[in-house]
């Protein structure tokens, strides 16, 4: 089974935490030369030379804020530019908790803006290159809420399932190219959206932190939570060669 990434070229967003910075250790340590994508340029530069690699690789990065998208727009532009993104991860934050009936119509456009106009503005400026190279992995980190919407995330779970639409319509469009496009969804995963989700809880129910993660682990056959390396173990598998015919997939990683 190919597994290794080498002389590919991925772009992975929101990788200064969480599940996004596993993903791109674990693509560097396939191979894969990284571009991370975050906002926080002190948090970049310490990172970027933190990265597995082996002669050969070279990897960089460049400042984006999602919630600007000309400025995203001229960022993988200058990537682009130079060089052919045979691998692109959308992950970006997920919207601020809150029953749907509350959510104001400045926080939908705010999340589409994040998640819908960042992920397409990213794929048309990398899509040129996947067709030239003749390979092209575009993944996307969502959400278990595409599957059942999750109590008290009503605009995260609009916004989700509008993502996995995007990415299937695309998938169908993009195939022919061996370009594939899939969604991996992480259920309860270790980061900080987790603690921050947990936090909001605590406060919502006046309860212990320990009982909220109980009730939360309780509900998972394995009855933890999950790890990042857990997530970026599957997106690298879809980057690679071995998952050429995987397309259209939303893979519960739950």
């Amino acid at each position: 089974m190919e597994l290794s990434l080498k002389n590919k070229n991925a772009v992975v967003c929101g990788s200064t935490r969480g599940i996004g910075l596993a993903i791109a250790k674990e693509l560097a340590l396939a191979g894969a030369n990284c571009i991370l994508f975050a906002r926080n340029e002190g948090l970049l530069k310490e990172i970027v030379h933190r990265l597995p690699g082996n002669s050969g690789q070279e990897h960089d990065y460049r400042v984006a804020d999602f919630s600007e998208p000309a400025a995203v727009k001229a960022a993988i532009e200058s990537v682009v530019s130079k060089i052919n993104i045979h691998i692109l991860i959308n992950n970006t934050g997920g919207p601020p908790p809150g029953p749907i009936a509350e959510a104001s119509a400045d926080t939908f456009e705010n999340a589409f803006r994040q998640h819908i106009i960042i992920s397409q503005l990213l794929a048309q400026c990398v899509l040129p290159g996947m067709k030239k190279e003749g390979y092209g992995r575009i993944i996307n980190i969502i959400s278990t809420s595409v599957k059942i919407p999750l109590n008290n995330l009503g605009v995260s779970n609009t916004i989700r399932a509008a993502v996995a639409a995007w990415a299937k319509t695309l998938s169908n469009e993009t195939g022919q190219y061996n370009i594939t496009v899939n969604n991996i969804l992480p259920g309860s995963t270790k980061t900080d959206r987790l603690d921050n989700l947990i936090e909001e809880t605590v406060k919502k129910e006046h309860t212990g932190r320990e009982m909220v993660e109980k009730e939360m682990t309780d509900k998972i056959p394995l009855k933890r939570f999950g790890l990042p390396e857990e997530i970026a173990n599957v997106a690298a598998f879809l980057a690679s060669p071995a998952a050429s015919y995987v397309n259209g997939a939303s893979i519960p990683v739950d």
